[in-house]
């Protein structure tokens, strides 16, 4: 039996979590673009973004006034992320400058896209802002990308010293956008086909927007207590939230035989 960790977070941001349980299996990385070894950091497979869109979504993102976030596959890069600043030098919020620096992540900064010296090992391009401005700029990216990439908007994590900032009814929010197919399950399509097992086997569970695509993928799509309403209407089984132990229930119910 394999186990995968599937997380929208880079490598460099979840090594903690894999090292605490001691993952020997494949991770899947941002979003599904990356499949890595947990072991040796090396990347296994990666769905990397086509330059032109990557130069689309940038230019969108920095005429909002949204620094890019442009990740790259580590490996071959030899840093995170690189963030696109524009002409007007746009500065990353407080937030991202809190959360890199606490993940460890190795960040370039520039003001010109064509600076960029890895441009065929972008796996990813985001943003990070307010819930109100990020779905504006999502509506006007979808009809560009369409058939070229797709994108997720949903909130982020953030510390609580940085919550007073919020408007009522606001939230801080990630916009992603992707290679059209590169989602977390086209990375397990991927695995299970190089290791000869039946999608039909697979289980997953997840709770997020960027989780939809391997919940209904699956054999066995199992939706957390505290799941979105998409990722509820597409599971099979239901588990407990995340504070009530959900995902240790759901892995019993399955070695159990009862699921």
């Amino acid at each position: 039996m394999r186990v995968v960790v599937c997380t929208g977070r880079g490598l460099v941001e979840c090594r903690r979590y894999l090292d605490a349980i001691d993952q020997r299996d494949a991770a899947i990385v941002a979003g599904g673009s990356i499949i890595a070894d947990p072991i040796t950091s090396r990347t296994i497979h990666r769905f990397a973004m086509d330059l032109e869109l990557v130069r689309l979504v940038v230019d969108r993102l920095i005429e909002t006034h949204h620094p890019a976030l442009v990740l790259k596959d580590p490996l071959e890069a030899g840093y995170d992320y690189l963030v696109v600043r524009g002409p007007r030098q746009l500065q990353l919020d407080p937030v991202m400058d809190w959360w890199f620096e606490a993940m460890s992540v190795r960040v370039r900064t520039t003001d010109h896209l064509h600076e960029d010296e890895h441009p065929e090992h972008t796996v990813r391009v985001g943003a990070f802002g307010y819930s109100d401005q990020l779905h504006a700029v999502a509506e006007d990216l979808r009809p560009a990308i369409e058939g070229r990439g797709h994108l997720h908007n949903f909130p982020a994590v953030v510390g609580p010293e940085h919550l007073p900032r919020l408007k009522e009814g606001q939230s801080f929010h990630i916009l992603e956008l992707f290679k059209e197919g590169a989602d977390k399950w086209s990375a397990i399509s991927w695995l299970a086909e190089r290791d000869g097992i039946d999608p039909r086997r697979v289980a997953t569970i997840g709770d997020e927007v960027n989780d939809i695509s391997m919940i209904r993928g699956a054999g066995l799509g199992i939706a957390m207590g505290n799941a979105i309403a998409p990722v509820r209407n597409a599971a099979k089984r239901h588990a407990p939230t995340n504070n009530e132990d959900g995902v240790a229930h759901a892995i019993g119910e399955i070695l159990s035989g009862r699921w």
